[in-house]
């Protein structure tokens, strides 16, 4: 089955129901009109000439345009590059990377996508969503003018989306994910979490983004539920938003989370039809899932995925665990089989940590990056680049990306392990440890944390995680920080607090 018939079949099994709905401007479209929409979007880009195998860049908000000219996309066999908005300043990149024959984009992006697709030949034709501007063709007019939708290619090994990785580990790379194997994940995805077919899910996050495909979209529709999608989350607007939708599934990161416990607490209640939040896009601290647990009476089911997989590594349940699961991110889906193997490729003992690999069904590879997807996917399995391990009954925990953990005196250190114990500290809402280099010890752990400043004490701070922690701490210093640099997707920006922590202590 491929992505877009799963409009289709809605509009037969349930031609009235709602299908996709954008909360910030109240629209939404049923099943039957969502594959109405979506004949339009194909059409429209098949007269702008793309056809089967050509990208089409988004660089856009969260929106119903947005959604549908994924759609369109896949009607048409065409491939959606999808880049976040805010990395417009960016696209001279991206643009040179995948070679778009069409780019769709928000108004506020017109300067970048002008000057970056005049860079490359590729580009046949400029699309603005919101109005005509320059060049640029206004989609409301495309959409109007009926333009005959193709025969569908239907072909359900072709690649149905490009999304770019984060780049934390060098410069992004666009992850091709093909439409059956993420398909079965998605379905997979949507058992474990319960998914009913009257109920909704809601997702702030960039649409730019995988994790809101397989969290968010896909799922749900395997269901015939209701996707909702948000541009301007806010804490306050954001639960109004989860209430008047009747959402059952918060699917988001765990900055968001954070942000609804808060509003959830503050407005003693929750929003009366949620049920589970699911978090992706980064670890989530134990004391966030605790506090959901023990103060919303809700499950924060965990995710862990790459924009590689086109599904998850491990996934938790939809149901209040006891402390002993709360830390493990939860067991790999149906589809999928994880193994932690050596640096060598074999695999270790049950316990023991090393990287994380799957087979079961991932991405079609690397987009002009041969030799990188040979890495990746060497031995037939995907290569995370994470630590961690597995426990006898199956369950996943990460320790840290590779890259990102520290020696301290010939020790290695998970900075995660030091991060979750701060969290346990009165007044601290949020850390992260990164490292300078230390001729002495090798690295100089430094652990910034947003902190009460009447609480902050770093003396007493490290003694009070000296006991949560296998590490001699006294090479550790802890800095306060008023708030963390972000990246466009929502993850603490280490690079720069690593460049903050240079000038600190070098």
């Amino acid at each position: 089955m491929l992505m877009h018939h799963l409009l289709y079949r809605g509009a037969e099994w349930a031609p009235e129901k709602v299908a996709l709905r954008w909360v910030d401007r109240e629209l939404e479209y049923t099943y039957a009109e969502a594959v109405e929409q979506m004949e339009r979007f194909a059409g429209a880009l098949n007269d702008l000439g793309a056809g089967r195998g050509d990208r089409v860049s988004v660089v856009a908000h969260n929106g119903m345009d947005y959604l549908m000219a994924l759609f369109g996309c896949w009607r048409i066999g065409a491939i959606p590059a999808l880049v976040n908005v805010k990395l417009a300043g960016e696209l001279d990149y991206y643009f040179s990377d995948h070679t778009p024959t069409v780019v769709i984009f928000t108004h506020d992006a017109y300067d970048q996508v002008t000057a970056a697709a005049s860079a490359v030949s590729s580009v046949r034709a400029l699309v603005c969503m919101d109005k005509p501007m320059g060049e640029a063709k206004d989609l409301g007019e495309l959409l109007r003018a009926g333009h005959k939708a193709p025969d569908d290619p239907a072909d359900e090994t072709a690649i149905a989306h490009l999304s770019y990785t984060s780049g934390t580990s060098g410069k992004p790379k666009g992850a091709c994910l093909m439409h059956e194997p993420t398909m079965r994940a998605t379905n997979c995805i949507a058992e474990r979490l319960r998914v009913r077919t009257h109920e909704s899910s809601f997702g702030p996050s960039a649409l730019s983004s995988s994790y809101q495909l397989v969290g968010n979209i896909l799922p749900t529709l395997h269901r015939t539920g209701t996707v909702n999608v948000m541009s301007k989350w806010t804490q306050e607007t954001g639960y109004d938003a989860i209430e008047k939708t009747g959402s059952a599934l918060l699917i988001a990161n765990p900055t968001l989370l954070t942000e609804l416990l808060h509003e959830s607490k503050k407005r003693g209640k929750t929003p009366s039809s949620l049920r589970v939040g699911v978090s992706g896009g980064g670890p989530v601290p134990l004391p966030l899932k605790k506090a959901w647990r023990d103060e919303l009476k809700l499950p924060l089911a965990e995710s862990y995925g790459q924009s590689e997989l086109g599904g998850f590594v491990a996934l938790g349940f939809p149901d209040l665990e006891p402390d002993e699961r709360l830390a493990p991110i939860g067991i790999a889906p149906p589809d999928k089989e994880v193994k932690i193997l050596s640096a060598s490729d074999e695999e270790v003992p049950v316990g023991e940590v090393g990287q994380m690999c799957l087979r079961g069904g991932y991405m079609w590879g690397y987009w002009n990056r041969e030799e990188q997807t040979a890495k990746t996917l060497a031995g037939g399995w995907l290569h995370t680049g994470d630590a961690g391990c597995i426990d006898h009954n199956g369950y996943i925990t990460m320790r840290g990306r590779f890259s990102e953990l520290i020696t301290v005196a010939s020790r290695t250190w998970f900075p995660r392990d030091v991060e979750e114990a701060l969290l346990e500290c009165e007044g601290v809402t949020a850390s992260s440890v990164v490292a300078v280099a230390d001729d002495k010890i090798g690295d100089r752990p430094i652990a910034f944390v947003v902190c009460n400043e009447s609480l902050f004490d770093m003396d007493k701070m490290k003694a009070a995680i000296t006991g949560l922690v296998p590490y001699d701490l006294q090479h550790l210093q802890i800095v306060p920080i008023d708030q963390f640099p972000m990246t466009p997707t929502g993850k603490i920006a280490k690079a720069e607090l690593k460049e903050l922590a240079q000038e600190k202590f070098q």
